[in-house]
């Protein structure tokens, strides 16, 4: 049986997902386990298939405008290169713990260098006590708060290891 209707999108293919499992849930009256399976199964083939469709398309737009399709794929180089330019500008700050997190720097201990901060563009997080900075525009999707140790679990966190730091492991 085939659940899904003139799907052309990935969007499309996500929101008549959402209707058919409201519809056929074990936990509905007239759903069941094997729809349910039947239905996961199809959206992952159509998914796969929307989803190579999709990304062929972005090729063929990218290699017409000279773009290698891997910068745009896979890696931004030009944020890359924003985080780096901010980085080596707050890099000298004394005794302030700079960390790497996910696409975000995050300034810890850094009350002196408030005036500065705010200059850069930094943002200050109340609940967390540090300041934060990051390059493109960020959209919180849900309203849960998330813990620093929550954060870095899911982003992944690197110390910057400061001139300061060096001296001290030296010594």
């Amino acid at each position: 049986m085939t659940y899904f209707r003139n799907v052309n999108t990935l969007e499309e293919l996500r929101k008549q997902y959402k209707e058919l499992l409201k519809q056929f849930h074990p936990d509905n009256p007239n759903g069941s386990t094997e729809a349910t399976q039947a239905i996961n199964a199809e959206y992952d083939r159509l998914f796969k298939v929307l989803k190579d469709k999709h990304e062929s398309k972005q090729t063929n737009t990218d290699s017409e405008n000279g773009k290698t399709d891997f910068n745009k794929k896979y890696y931004d180089f030009a944020e890359d290169k924003a985080l780096r330019e901010m980085l080596n500008k707050i890099i000298g700050f004394n005794g302030v713990k700079i960390e790497i997190i996910g696409n975000w720097i995050w300034c810890f201990d850094s009350y002196g260098y408030r005036k500065e901060l705010k200059e850069l563009g930094f943002k200050y997080a109340g609940q967390k006590k540090a300041w934060y900075y990051h390059t493109e525009a960020f959209r919180k999707k849900g309203r849960k708060a998330l813990s620093m140790d929550d954060i870095r679990n899911y982003y992944g966190s690197t110390e910057v290891k400061t001139e300061e730091k060096k001296l001290l492991k030296q010594a």
